[in-house]
């Protein structure tokens, strides 16, 4: 620099100097500008202060400092790139989504009605066991428990396999072969669809309250002739859908004989077998193979069903007394003949004694 000549100084608002400072500017460069060079550096060390201290006290109040620590790494990988629809996919590197950090383990639980989002939890966090539903009813739990812990019934596999509600014992459906030993007060039996073919004469020993047993839908061909006799309780027998072909002794207290849709046929009736059923009300031989009525009926018998069978002719004391002409049987207002080759107009002095005809083909 030319000596006596002044220093070129920087414009003032590019430093960002205030009013103040650049009053005081011509006083400092003309004191300390001229003379020796220790002077000139003094001066220009003051003024690289001043310029330092009004550069960070001109910044707008309005804004707050950024933290360098925290934008270093981003503008360090990002410099001056920017951001755009074309370019986003370059900046942002989505290929290794499935690697982000998950952060499902961290949010707070939601209490309330709305569910809550799903959450990821690895197999080594998971200590809850899943639910499984129960094949049973819980039912039948609770009754067998109940059998298995009253007197005298250790012995009882049956309810195991079976419902057992108070006196009532449920077996549909149970892949039975055979009746299962039952409880000593059991009154109410249903075994239907089964594959149970034989009746033998101890199954039902020493049930003496028994009054109903449901044996339908099973492929019995067989009753011993003791396995039923000797029930006193014993109401209602419901037979259908299996393969009798010969019907056992029955106990009189019997009211409702049902064996329809087996292989039943005249022969494998005993003469008087019903005579002697002297509370029966119900009699029902459909879709047998029965070549006659079977008789005598008793006087308490209500409904006579013998439709879908073989039958040809009739005795015409199969319904009334022929001997007895004021005999009447008020009672048996339902008898069905219909579905047999037999004609009823040929038989009319067979019904004198009923309320209403039978029903079935005349003429």
């Amino acid at each position: 620099m030319a000596k006596g000549q002044t220093a070129a100084l920087p414009p003032a608002h590019s430093a960002g100097l205030d009013s103040e400072m650049i009053q005081l500017l011509p006083y400092f460069s003309g004191r300390l500008l001229p003379g020796t060079p220790m002077k000139r550096t003094a001066f220009l060390s003051l003024l690289a202060l001043v310029l330092l201290g009004t550069g960070t006290a001109s910044l707008p109040t309005g804004r707050k400092r950024r933290d360098p620590a925290g934008e270093s790494d981003a503008y360090g990988l990002l410099g001056n790139y920017v951001l755009g629809l074309d370019n986003y996919d370059e900046v942002i590197d989505l290929s290794n989504y499935e690697g982000l950090t998950d952060y499902g383990d961290q949010l707070p639980e939601v209490k309330g009605s709305s569910p809550a989002p799903p959450t990821r939890v690895s197999s080594a966090q998971s200590t809850v066991t899943p639910r499984s539903l129960s094949s049973k009813p819980p039912m039948n739990r609770l009754t067998t428990l109940g059998f298995l812990d009253s007197p005298g019934s250790h012995d009882l596999p049956t309810c195991l396999v079976c419902v057992c509600l108070g006196s009532s014992v449920y077996c549909d459906d149970a892949d039975l072969e055979s009746i299962p030993p039952l409880p000593k007060t059991t009154a109410y039996l249903y075994a239907r669809f089964n594959r149970i073919r034989e009746i033998r004469a101890g199954d039902f020993k020493g049930l003496t309250k028994l009054k109903r047993i449901n044996l339908s839908s099973n492929s019995i061909s067989s009753i011993d002739d003791d396995a039923l006799r000797l029930l006193p309780e014993l109401q209602d027998l419901i037979l259908p859908e299996n393969q009798l072909g010969a019907l056992p002794a029955l106990p009189t207290s019997l009211e409702v004989l049902d064996v329809r849709q087996n292989r039943l046929r005249s022969s494998g009736i005993q003469p008087g077998a019903f005579k002697a059923l002297e509370k029966l009300q119900f009699l029902y031989l459909a879709d047998n193979l029965l070549g006659s009525i079977p008789g005598p009926l008793p006087l308490s018998l209500r409904s006579l069903h013998l439709q879908n069978n073989m039958i040809e002719t009739m005795q015409s004391d199969a319904f009334c007394d022929t001997e007895e002409h004021k005999h009447s049987r008020r009672r048996l207002e339902d008898i069905r003949l219909d579905g047999n080759p037999i004609n009823l107009g040929l038989f009319p002095s067979a019904y004198f004694c009923l309320p209403r005809l039978p029903t079935g083909r005349c003429c």
